[in-house]
């Protein structure tokens, strides 16, 4: 399936403004790409799949990992999914995955009804968060996290969906500090959470 891709400038210098004025600098990650200055997010609400909204607030206090797909998506949406789910079940193990939440946006509220959703994330990890909503708050969000998507028309009135296959970085503070750009590994991206609690802990 067509994806977009997101290309960060350079090597993306980080520096100490990450921390919100943090006397240490951050941590060497591995495959994490930290933003040089982090990026507002504008306030939005989306429904979860239980029903409740979700909105900015709820991405304060922990790391957030946003993923924005659609539950028919035949590759991207449930391999990227299963490495969260490895990556999240090695936070796990190492204490400190009520610190991280994942967040599986929908872009197609037409076919991804909330029961629907709510079946197809939970059967990746019953903690992990799916949500949607309507398309002025979808774009507004996918173009704040610089997560792409667009609607391609199919044969018969049918449609796909071409997304960006980069999961967004929410820090505590509700901003966005990076991304994990794909190819996608649990066990890198598990660590660079790891050292980025850890920092956040000092």
């Amino acid at each position: 399936m067509p994806r977009f891709s997101i290309r960060i400038c350079a090597a993306l210098p980080v520096v100490a403004l990450l921390a919100g004025c943090s006397r240490s600098p951050p941590p060497a990650l591995q495959v994490a790409q930290l933003f040089p200055v982090p990026r507002a997010v504008p306030a939005f609400t989306l429904t979860r799949s239980d029903g409740k909204p979700l909105t900015r607030a709820d991405w304060r206090g922990r790391y957030t990992l946003v993923f924005m797909g659609y539950t028919h998506c035949p590759d991207i949406c449930p391999t990227t999914l299963l490495t969260l789910r490895a990556m999240w079940n090695a936070l796990d193990k190492a204490g400190v995955s009520k610190r991280v939440g994942v967040d599986f946006v929908s872009v197609d509220p037409r076919r991804d009804t909330l029961p629907l959703l709510g079946e197809y994330v939970h059967g990746f990890d019953a903690t992990f968060v799916g949500a949607t909503g309507s398309e002025a708050e979808l774009k507004k969000l996918s173009a704040a996290l610089m997560l792409p998507y667009r609607i391609v028309p199919g044969a018969h009135g049918g449609y796909g969906v071409d997304h960006s296959a980069t999961v967004a970085i929410i820090g505590p503070d509700a901003r966005e500090i990076g991304v994990f750009m794909p190819p996608l590994y649990a066990t890198p991206m598990a660590a660079d959470l790891e050292r980025l609690l850890a920092w956040k802990s000092r």
